[in-house]
């Protein structure tokens, strides 16, 4: 059976760099975004900034778990639960 993280390291690496880059370009416009609405309109800003933020923070949050392993790790648990149970 094939295992999550089957791939080259190529292919890892290139999907690391890509996620680290989406994040970043994310983070870029954020900043310019709300620099240029608190500029322009500085009471406004609230409104875009925070949600906006918290969407930031969801995509961050999943980069770095992504990173640490977490659905990896979780993804060989719960195969060997169902090998069990396979074998049973």
């Amino acid at each position: 059976m094939a295992k999550a993280n089957d791939s080259t390291p190529e292919e890892r690496a290139r999907k690391r760099v890509k996620n680290f880059t989406g994040l970043m370009w994310h983070l870029v416009t954020y900043v310019i975004v709300n620099v240029f609405l608190w500029v322009m309109t500085p009471g406004a800003v609230i409104w875009v900034a925070v949600p906006w933020g918290v969407g930031l923070a969801f995509h961050a949050a999943s980069y770095f778990l992504d990173e640490s392993g977490f659905q990896s790790r979780r993804y060989e648990r719960i195969l060997a639960e169902e090998q069990k149970r396979e074998d049973r």
